[in-house]
């Protein structure tokens, strides 16, 4: 798209945005302008449909008539339509699984949100690529990609720019962030970049009548002009591990992350891990140490075999700071990185969920239902408690509407919060089904999707 088109287009963005069109919805800031959400909900309260839906941790993105969706099933990758009114199923599409780079609890072959322009959704599979259907399910383009080398698997979702695709793939090396046309799948540019492996999907920010594309990666924050890729600023202090999507007000943008300042000796791995007592850890001795399997099976030779030179180099790629950071990235150029504002450097290792910006307020929540509430422009923590009936472990980044915060737990607990400095918890719906995805709000509905259906929640007439 041209420069000129960028503030209609982010003002068109923010008009139409309440279709929920992406992870997260609106520019991928989790909150939504509409009314009439339920407080109260679950399988026999409030429910305006059920439909069961095959595996998958994708999140549902809308239109003004379908929820777009993906699963997977043996070795097939699934992008689902239902009505939105009904729930029904309207079609589904499949490729075929073609790289197998394996799956995790939290990261599985369908676990990338989908994006749609209002019409045609486009889906992004890991062990596939790229592929885009229109709104009858009829296959408009496919683009192969990959295989990819990232120790937990990709997991930044596609976004639209003006009339463009963007995929941000970080991994543990050849990175790059890559602009498809949305009509046809063509390549429009491609840019390396120096992160390595992260997670956090990018957002949309409008400097000067430019449009660019703010993304989090290892150790790194930045941004990408949008009309051909080119870097615009990066701010070189964050956290090697950013999972979280950053969030944007005006010029100001927050990330967290996490980092390892100081490393578990090897030989108190191999007295924990080490059975045959070879002085290794094989595969068979991982168990289930994520870490283990990282560190063997991407780190130098990648035969999977741990050794202490690997454990040497693992630690020294996951080494840096734990934390979450404000920065003001208005005069951020090239060769003048990014203005720090203020940084809070402790609980949030190993945080999944995106953090929520609202009314000048942040909500960070972790595993264990401990919800912490700052003070945007100070860092000041607020309020930091339990949410208690719902204190499982947190994956689902947290959606706001009405002043309302919704947070879902792993085991399908869904938290209603009245934000503010003294947050409070208003309800706890259990839903009795596991959940990693993140709910879709949209003109009082929220659409959730679990380890076993896809819901759609709604105040009823009694």
């Amino acid at each position: 798209m041209r420069v000129s088109t960028s503030v209609c287009f982010l003002m068109s963005l923010m008009a139409w945005g309440e279709e929920w069109s992406r992870f997260r919805g609106p520019n991928g800031q989790g909150v939504s302008a509409a009314k009439g959400f339920p407080v109260e909900f679950g399988r026999t309260k409030n429910v305006a449909w059920r439909t069961a839906v095959r595996a998958g941790k994708s999140s549902p993105v809308l239109t003004s008539k379908h929820v777009f969706l993906t699963g997977h099933e043996k070795d097939s990758l699934y992008t689902f339509c239902f009505d939105r009114v009904t729930g029904k199923l309207l079609w589904e599409r499949s490729v075929p699984l073609v790289h197998k780079s394996g799956s995790s609890l939290l990261n599985d072959a369908a676990a990338i949100t989908p994006v749609t322009d209002g019409e045609n959704v486009y889906a992004f599979f890991k062990d596939y690529g790229l592929v885009s259907y229109d709104a009858a399910g009829k296959l408009r383009w496919q683009v192969a990609l990959g295989p990819f080398t990232n120790s937990q698997g990709l997991g930044a979702a596609p976004i639209l720019a003006g009339d463009m695709v963007i995929v941000q793939v970080d991994q543990l090396e050849g990175s790059y962030l890559a602009a498809y046309a949305a009509a046809n799948g063509k390549l429009r540019w491609k840019v390396a970049r120096e992160e390595s492996e992260s997670w956090g999907t990018p957002i949309l920010y409008e400097r000067g009548g430019e449009l660019q594309i703010l993304t989090v990666g290892a150790n790194q924050l930045g941004a990408h002009r949008a009309k051909d890729g080119k870097r615009t600023f990066t701010f070189a202090e964050a956290s090697p591990a950013m999972v979280a999507s950053p969030l944007l007000e005006k010029n100001t943008v927050y990330a967290f992350g996490y980092g390892v300042q100081t490393a578990v000796p090897f030989s108190q791995l191999l007295a924990r891990s080490d059975k045959n007592k070879d002085g290794v850890i094989t595969p068979d001795e991982y168990g289930t140490v994520n870490v283990l399997r990282s560190a063997g099976q991407y780190i130098g030779n990648r035969d999977g075999i741990l050794t202490e030179e690997k454990w040497r180099q693992w630690n020294e790629h996951v080494k840096g700071p734990t934390g979450l950071v404000a920065v003001d990235v208005a005069g951020a150029t090239a060769t003048e990185q990014p203005r720090l504002l203020w940084r809070f450097g402790k609980g949030f290792e190993g945080v999944i969920p995106s953090a929520l910006l609202a009314d000048g307020m942040l909500y960070s929540v972790k595993n264990g239902g401990i919800l912490t509430a700052f003070d945007a422009k100070t860092g000041e923590v607020t309020k930091m408690g339990r949410m208690e009936g719902a204190l499982g472990g947190y994956s689902s980044s947290p959606v706001m509407a009405e002043g309302r915060i919704y947070f879902a737990s792993e085991e399908g607990k869904v938290a209603v919060v009245r934000a503010g400095r003294e947050w409070a918890v208003m309800q706890v719906n259990d839903l009795g089904e596991g959940m990693f995805a993140t709910p879709a709000l949209s003109a009082g509905k929220i659409f959730v999707r679990t380890a076993e259906a896809l819901y759609c929640f709604g105040a009823l007439s009694e």
